[in-house]
């Protein structure tokens, strides 16, 4: 009596679902449900079952060695039936769970292939939509995060320029005096004080400067990425650049990205992969800009990835570029991005 209500219910509820606008196409067309599946062969199991009971193979006392061959070859027919179709069915799930461990929201795109009974079916395309929803969220998150980084990197960089610029400016025109007064044997202690604090002035700008690209706002991303090989290269990494004068029309949040994405990229090359030499690339494509950085350095091995890339993959998901970190076409390390243009 539970199957047959149960089977009613089912009923009821398909029929109920048919009548909705729109759902007719999808219950038509939906696979047959595990339950169906299971209860169809165990129906036939007890058809077979009945069948050798009542029919004129009988089991008789004693057991003769054909009748029970016939018993145990039916039931093995039986067991056999029912490992495959669970194993049919539940192999959705098996795939599911593969995919739902391997989930990396920082990477889109990966989805579990809806297929099988319609319970798993439907499990599966629940799972998929409330990925896409959890990435939509994680992305207007992140460009929030981001985009507060940002704000927060101009404050800090307008202030150690007109602040704590200022003040060691005005430190490197007193020592000047100073040393103009000083006695012989004083001067030179004052010049080193003075270089002391030219070379502080000067780290402190190019700290402003990172923190706040302002040759990109005010050139181009062309001019910045230029800009930003030549600092590296004057800090002891040679880093060759092939960036055209001509690029395709890039919204201000691409090219920031672009951006932030190479000199990241040329950062990690500087502090960790042991490498002299670098280049970075941007070439356009049919409907936007590539970017590729890499070196000669020792490259990734079975590090995991550090807050430097997993910052770049949020970046790039900010404006649906696409991003890979792998080995480069010898030794070191190569970043690619893709974004689109306006």
């Amino acid at each position: 009596m539970g199957a047959d209500t149960d089977i009613r219910d089912r009923t009821r509820a398909a029929n109920l679902a048919t009548a909705v606008p729109g759902r007719a196409g999808r219950s038509r067309s939906a696979p047959v449900s595990l339950f169906c599946r299971i209860f169809s062969l165990n129906a036939t199991g007890l058809v077979v079952a009945a069948a050798l009971l009542l029919g004129p193979v009988t089991v008789s006392t004693p057991v003769l060695p054909a009748e029970a061959l016939v018993v145990v070859a039916g039931l093995a027919l039986l067991l056999i039936g029912n490992a495959v179709v669970l194993r049919l069915g539940l192999a959705p799930l098996h795939r599911l769970g593969r995919a739902m461990a391997a989930a990396d929201l920082l990477r889109p795109g990966a989805r579990a292939m809806v297929a099988g009974p319609a319970e798993a079916a439907e499990l599966i395309r629940t799972y998929n939509t409330m990925l896409d929803r959890l990435q939509s969220e994680r992305a207007a998150g992140a460009a929030r995060a981001l985009s507060a980084q940002e704000r927060e990197r101009r404050r800090i960089a307008r202030e150690l320029h007109d602040e704590v610029g200022q003040t060691l400016t005005a430190v490197l025109l007193q020592l000047k005096r100073v040393a103009d007064r000083a006695p012989e044997e004083l001067r030179e202690e004052v010049g080193q004080a003075q270089e002391a604090t030219g070379a502080g002035l000067d780290e402190i700008r190019r700290i402003a400067r990172r923190l706040r690209p302002g040759v990109l706002e005010e050139l181009g991303l062309a001019s910045a990425l230029r800009s930003l090989a030549v600092e590296f290269t004057t800090h002891g990494l040679t880093v060759r650049h092939h960036i055209p004068a001509e690029l395709p029309p890039l919204t201000e949040e691409s090219e920031l990205v672009l951006y932030r994405v190479a000199q990241e990229g040329l950062t990690n090359t500087a502090r960790h992969a042991g490498a002299d030499r670098a280049e970075i690339m941007l070439r356009p494509f049919a409907d936007g800009v590539e970017l590729v950085a890499r070196d000669n350095g020792q490259g990734l091995g079975d590090v995991p990835e550090g807050a430097g890339i997993r910052g770049m993959r949020e970046r790039a998901l900010l404006v649906g570029a696409e991003l890979s970190v792998g080995p480069g076409p010898g030794r070191g390390t190569e970043t690619r991005l893709r974004v689109g243009g306006r």
